[in-house]
């Protein structure tokens, strides 16, 4: 995605492309710099070293002193002189008196003329060198005493220009520059090709485009409700957003990037669906609180690089969920009794018809007290609104499939006893469940039975968790006990904890899935700090699951209290 722009900069490629090149051409340049003044200085040194070497070899020739003897000094030494500069490829030899007056020169028109430098501490006996702008421009020269006898009886200068010193670096300054520009085209050229894949990864927008897009991204993510997870290559935590913390549970205070998945402490089948290396697509997860559905896509380029993980919370909508298929029961149930009416309303027609109108009216009285019987124990056992009409739909439900439910003798609730801490909605999702799952469980068998008992009572009977410790409730407080018995199979013992684990089930899948209520049920009943058991019945021989709620607000156990 691009940012629209009137005016679009330099990508931050060709920025990176045009620092590095430059920063490239001063390096270089820098380095010709040094590099030419210190060519330069070992030139004039080496200059000086060889106008000292060659003017000490002429002051201690002896060809020299015996030239100074003679009445003409010059006669001899120029010839000498010349012939030696040529020899030792210097500028220029001027042999002259102590005082300074020339008897050579490569200018013949300079000869008996006052040398122009220093000879001070050549007089002195002293070798001196130093650059000095004389007849032949500026050179570096050397100034040494001729000794004959320990009088000082002449002097000896040779010197090299800086001309020609300039024209030894040429060849030197001119390799150095190929050098350098070499390397400025090699650094340009591996410059380029790394901006190259640089741009195929920035997408070849500029630095306030991808400044734009980290703003954009990171108040998207906090914008979100979606959880959206972001694993590496060894599932370690690359990135959360607000909604994941949320939908996982983790605090604003945890530090779970960097972290293995596996040490988040999330239910095992919802920590298997994030390692796994296989997309998974809406798959339904419980967590302590939550129902979330998860979605996950490996990110792959020849190798796993990471997963990306989104997570939605449908806590509300399965909820809704449970509460529109009991409602299709309701009505289905409805649908069932209204045909049922309609059949008995044609009987009693008939029997009026016929002239029986005695057997009309017991047939209708003895219908009518029938089903006000069934309405009239399920009100009398339990007359808290909501669970009255969940226990007499799910009466008609049970009898359309040939269970028959009872309420228990055993069971008392009163209206309004529950507190508004317990809403309708848990007690539906919690009972419903249970019944639906004893229903299931109890279709089929020889007297196919489910028994509901609930009432309220001082917490009593204690259930024990596998560990021997006592359950989360308080002894102490009043309860709600809801316990739905069947005679179906029971439950075998190495499955008890098993049953309450999404997915678990043993029924053939239906279109939809099985094994989510009692999941369900589970998380309900850890959200309010109850408990749940399940049992083999010892008198019919099924399962009985009770759930234990107290009846005033406790803290949520770590656990949920759930056994």
């Amino acid at each position: 995605m691009r940012l629209p722009s009137m005016t679009r900069p330099r990508s931050l490629a060709g920025q990176l492309f045009a620092m590095q090149a430059v920063l490239i051409a001063v390096v270089v340049a820098g380095y010709a710099l040094f590099t030419y003044v210190s060519d330069r200085r070992q030139a004039e040194d080496a200059a000086a070293r060889q106008a000292t070497a060659v003017a000490r070899s002429i002051a201690d020739s002896p060809t020299v002193r015996t030239a100074i003897r003679t009445p003409d000094p010059s006669a001899l030494l120029e010839p000498y002189a010349l012939k030696v500069t040529r020899d030792t490829n210097v500028d220029f030899i001027t042999i002259m008196t102590p005082a300074g007056v020339r008897w050579t020169h490569p200018d013949p028109r300079q000869i008996g003329k006052r040398f122009l430098g220093t000879t001070a501490p050549a007089r002195r006996g002293r070798t001196f060198t130093e650059t000095y702008t004389g007849t032949l421009g500026p050179s570096v020269r050397t100034v040494t005493p001729v000794t004959d006898g320990g009088r000082i009886v002449g002097l000896v200068s040779a010197g090299i220009t800086v001309d020609r010193i300039s024209e030894r670096l040429q060849d030197q300054v001119s390799a150095l520059f190929g050098v350098a520009g070499g390397a400025l085209l090699l650094g340009a050229v591996g410059t380029y090709v790394i901006n190259a894949r640089l741009r195929r990864h920035t997408h070849d927008m500029n630095a306030t485009e991808l400044s734009r897009m980290h703003d954009y991204h990171q108040a998207a993510l906090h914008a979100v409700r979606e959880g959206l997870l972001m694993l590496d290559g060894q599932y370690r935590v690359a990135l959360i957003n607000d909604g994941g913390r949320d939908l996982l549970g983790v605090g604003e205070e945890d530090e779970v990037v960097g972290r293995s998945v596996a040490e988040l402490a999330l239910p095992a089948p919802l920590t298997g669906a994030l390692l796994s290396s296989r997309p998974r697509v809406d798959e339904v997860h419980l967590t302590a609180s939550r129902v979330l559905v998860v979605n996950t896509s490996p990110v792959s380029g020849g190798e796993h690089r990471g997963t990306v993980a989104t997570l939605r919370d449908v806590t509300e909508l399965q909820s809704l969920m449970g509460e529109l298929d009991t409602e299709r029961g309701f009505s289905q149930a409805l649908r069932s009794q209204a045909h049922e009416a309609a059949n008995r309303l044609h009987t009693v027609v008939s029997l009026i018809e016929l002239g029986r109108a005695e057997e009309a009216v017991e047939f209708a009285t003895a219908e009518l007290e029938l089903a006000q019987a069934l309405t009239d124990q399920v009100v009398a056992a339990v007359s808290e609104p909501v669970l009255a009409a969940l226990l007499l739909g799910k009466t008609s439900q049970a009898n359309e499939r040939g269970v028959e439910l009872v309420v228990s003798p055993d069971s008392r609730l009163d209206d309004g006893l529950l507190p508004g801490e317990l809403p309708a909605r848990d007690l539906v999702t919690i009972l419903g469940n249970l019944i639906d799952n004893a229903v299931d469980a109890a279709q089929g068998s020889a007297r196919a039975r489910v028994t509901v008992t609930a009432y309220a009572s001082e917490a009593r009977d204690v259930p024990v968790v596998p560990d021997g410790s006592a359950s989360a409730a308080d002894p102490s407080a009043p309860e709600l006990v809801l316990r739905v018995a069947d005679t179906g199979p029971g439950v075998d013992p190495a499955h008890a904890d098993l049953v309450f684990q999404r997915g678990f089930t043993t029924k053939p899948a239906g279109p939809g899935g099985r094994g989510l209520g009692l999941a369900l049920v589970r998380q309900a009943v850890a959200r309010h700090a109850g408990t749940l058991t399940v049992r083999d019945d010892a008198g019919d021989g099924g399962a009985v699951f009770e759930v234990r709620l107290p009846l005033r607000t406790a803290p949520v156990p770590a656990e949920g209290g759930v056994v």
